[in-house]
C-alpha cells in the first residue's frame, strides 16, 4: 500500500495527478510531520477508501502513532466544523452569533504542535470547501510562523490527493 500504487491505478488522463503525487511526496517545504500528517488528513478527508488505504499505511511509516491520532482527529473535527461554519454563512447574519455549541476539545489538545495540527484543518478545510474554516486556519499557522510557501503546500497536496481521489472514483464506476 503505497502512493506508488495509487499512481500506478491512475488512468492516463490523470498523469498530472500521478506527476504531482510524486514531487509532492518530496517536498521539503514542510517538515516530515506536516507533510505526511498533511497527506493522511486529506485522505481521510476524501472518503475515498482506495486513497485512504493507500496513503494511510505510507503516512503512517512517517507518523508517530500521537501524529496519526491527531491528522485523522483533524480530518474528523473539519467535517464536523466546515458543515456548521458552512451551514451559519449560508443561514446569514441572523446566526452569526448563534453561539456553535459543539465539543471541539481536539483543537485545543491536539497531542501534536498545534501548528501541524491547525496546518492539516487548513488542508481539509480546502478540501470540504469551508472559507471561514480555511481563513481562520491561515491567520492561526502564518501566526505561528509559517510562510505563505508552506501554506500553499498544503493546499496543493489537499487538491492533488482531492484529484486522486475523484479519478479513482471515476475508474471504479467505469
Amino acid at each position: 500500500m503505497s502512493i506508488d500504487n495509487l499512481k500506478s491505478g491512475l488512468p492516463e488522463y490523470a498523469k498530472d495527478l500521478k506527476l504531482n503525487l510524486s514531487s509532492l511526496a518530496r517536498s521539503t517545504e514542510l517538515s516530515e510531520q506536516q507533510l505526511w500528517g498533511t497527506f493522511l488528513a486529506c485522505a481521510a478527508a476524501t472518503r475515498n477508501d482506495t486513497v485512504f488505504s493507500e496513503i494511510s499505511e505510507e503516512a503512517s511509516s512517517h507518523l508517530s502513532d500521537e501524529a496519526v491520532e491527531a491528522a485523522l482527529g483533524a480530518a474528523s473535527i473539519m467535517a464536523m466544523n466546515n458543515v456548521a461554519y458552512r451551514a451559519k454563512d449560508f443561514l446569514g447574519d441572523d446566526y452569526t452569533q448563534v453561539k456553535m455549541g459543539l465539543r471541539m476539545n481536539i483543537i485545543g489538545k491536539p497531542g501534536v504542535d498545534k501548528v501541524d495540527f491547525e496546518l492539516w484543518s487548513l488542508a481539509v478545510s480546502t478540501i470540504n470547501g469551508c472559507p471561514d474554516c480555511t481563513m481562520a486556519h491561515d491567520k492561526t499557522v502564518r501566526g505561528e510562523g509559517l510562510t505563505k510557501e508552506q501554506v500553499f503546500e498544503a493546499v496543493k497536496i489537499a487538491a492533488t490527493i482531492s484529484g486522486v481521489a475523484q479519478a479513482v472514483q471515476i475508474e471504479a464506476a467505469r
